[in-house]
């Protein structure tokens, strides 16, 4: 039997499913997934502004260089 594969983005979606079903608390469910409770409510707000594409992985390059001439 092969191993099933998920993306963070599927994690990330999982989560949401349990909070919005209201069984577990921010607290437990962020120890369930190994995951802080600002990366939590981090995840929760961009759903909630942005839907599916908020849980994307995002860039994590500056979007400035105060080095680099403008």
């Amino acid at each position: 039997m092969p191993w099933k594969e998920t993306t963070p983005v599927d994690q990330r979606l999982r989560f949401i499913a349990a909070l919005s079903s209201c069984r577990w608390t921010m607290t437990e469910l962020c120890r369930i997934y190994g995951i802080s409770r600002k990366t939590g409510y981090k995840w929760s707000i961009r759903y909630g502004e942005e839907g599916l594409d908020g849980l994307k992985d995002r860039s994590r390059r500056p979007k400035s260089c105060p080095h680099r001439p403008s």
